[in-house]
């Protein structure tokens, strides 16, 4: 058999047999890695290791090597996506710790995991009692993906029946002192607008280390001096507070009036305005 023919047979024997030997090790021997990136990283890895040390060996049979090697998760991710009975074989399938709030032992034993690693697991996701715990899984990555109870789950805007609105991804208009005229221009606005917000802020462009804007149009920025406190945007409070004053104001009127016309506008347009004040409190109050 010819040497090329045999360093491409011999690369596909070692990484089958790392694979299952991995695979026997189980989850815990790996991280954010796959079965097959962890094996091919370690073959890949001695076979050059072995390249650069044997001068007696030839280097592009270790070529063939690498490349063998490197080209067999390509061709596995191939047939993975075709197969799913395959994917689970290659990748493996996650494993139940805990259901319905319960540990589940055997699945714990079956990947050699102890309790006191559990508990571990669970901590790293800021959970301290197993009782808190709906139902818990690890990954084919060996990553713990927990889902709380419903009682111990962190309240969101929706439980509250309150309504957020949506937002963008900020835009970066200054970096390094310089601004940067695309982002600024995506959203709208102009150099003229951006140094007049940098006036409100009382700060000079060539100080600004990173400047931001959010979806609401507010400038935050970090300077180059540490020292120096920058105040926050005052924009959405001044504009809430205002409201607030507004609708003061109409219910401070209507009392006040005699005239029963206008008393009947300025209740009228006192609760129009409350309405508005409650759709926007979440926006102008973030």
């Amino acid at each position: 058999m010819p040497d090329w023919l045999s360093v491409f047979f011999r690369a596909i024997l070692f990484v089958v047999i790392l694979f299952l030997i991995t695979k026997w090790l189980g989850k815990k021997q790996i991280s954010q890695l796959s079965f097959f990136e962890y094996v091919t990283g370690i073959t890949i890895g001695s076979i050059g290791a072995e390249v650069v040390t044997g001068l007696e060996q030839s280097i592009s049979l270790g070529i063939i090597a690498i490349g063998t090697t490197a080209a067999i998760p390509f061709v596995v991710g191939v047939i993975s996506l075709k197969s799913k009975a395959f994917r689970n074989f290659i990748e493996g399938k996650g494993s139940v710790f805990i259901k319905d709030g319960k540990i589940l032992e055997d699945n714990l034993k079956k990947e050699r995991y102890s309790t006191d690693e559990l508990l571990e697991l669970l901590r790293k996701k800021d959970v301290f009692q197993v009782a808190d715990v709906e139902f818990a899984v690890l990954e084919a990555t060996g990553d713990l993906n927990v889902l709380l109870k419903k009682e111990n789950q962190p309240l969101t805007p929706k439980d509250l029946n309150m309504k957020v609105a949506s937002t963008k991804e900020p835009q970066t208009v200054i970096m390094d002192g310089k601004i940067l005229d695309e982002p600024l221009s995506t959203i709208g606005y102009s150099r003229g607008w951006l140094n007049t917000e940098l006036e409100k802020l009382g700060v000079s462009l060539d100080n600004v280390f990173l400047g931001q804007v959010d979806s609401y149009g507010q400038l935050t920025v970090d300077l180059y001096d540490d020292k120096l406190q920058v105040p926050s945007p005052q924009e959405k409070p001044l504009l809430f507070a205002n409201m607030k004053k507004c609708q003061a104001d109409l219910e401070v009127f209507a009392l006040s009036t005699m005239n029963e016309q206008a008393k009947t506008m300025y209740e009228k347009n006192s609760q129009k305005l409350q309405q508005a004040i409650n759709k926007v409190e979440a926006i102008l109050k973030n």
